[in-house]
């Protein structure tokens, strides 16, 4: 897509926070660990070879060693799969998606396996703006509703309910999605 939205516009032009200075009520990075507040706003995208995994019941959904990493600044960093490494049996199309301003539309899925069905517990961006073509047949999944794992560490998911942030021992904060961060 050459010319954004007029929409995508107006919401890239609101932020405040972009990740040049790390604001005075983040917390400061150890050795070994990533403060969200560095991450860059557009966000960055990055390759990660370590192994993520998806579970449902104990039943493995997805495996990789190439996924996407999505970096914006406050957010735990949300992880891509491509689709090859997915089981997509587990997964049906869920209806109605959302927008976000730096990626563009998302479709969302149902993750089933056996009797477990987690609603809208996946998604992707087929056809993404420009600077997020790489994420063009890879899916996200949401922690808050299956058991993820990046290296056997089982991640913790992004507080608020929307967004789809996987939290590691590796980060530090304060997260988007937790009380008082709508203007982050």
């Amino acid at each position: 897509m050459d010319t954004l939205p007029k929409w995508a516009q107006l919401a890239r032009s609101s932020w405040t926070h972009r990740g040049a200075a790390r604001p005075p009520f983040a917390v400061a990075p150890s050795e070994n660990q990533e403060s969200v507040w560095d991450y860059p706003r557009p966000p960055a995208l990055v390759a990660d070879d370590r192994e993520v995994r998806i579970e449902l019941d104990g039943v493995v959904i997805a495996r990789t060693r190439a996924s996407l990493r999505l970096l914006e600044t406050s957010h735990p960093p949300t992880f891509y799969l491509p689709r090859t490494d997915i089981d997509m049996d587990h997964l049906r199309a869920a209806g109605r998606g959302s927008r976000c301003e730096w990626k563009g539309d998302a479709s969302y899925f149902d993750v089933s396996a056996g009797n477990a069905k987690r609603p809208r517990a996946a998604w992707s961006y087929e056809n993404p703006f420009g600077d997020f073509l790489p994420l063009a047949g890879h899916l996200a999944f949401y922690a808050s509703a299956l058991s993820c794992f990046v290296d056997e560490e089982r991640v913790r998911p992004q507080p608020g309910g929307f967004y789809g942030g996987w939290i590691t021992d590796e980060l530090v904060g304060p997260f988007k999605g937790e009380a008082g961060s709508g203007g982050w």
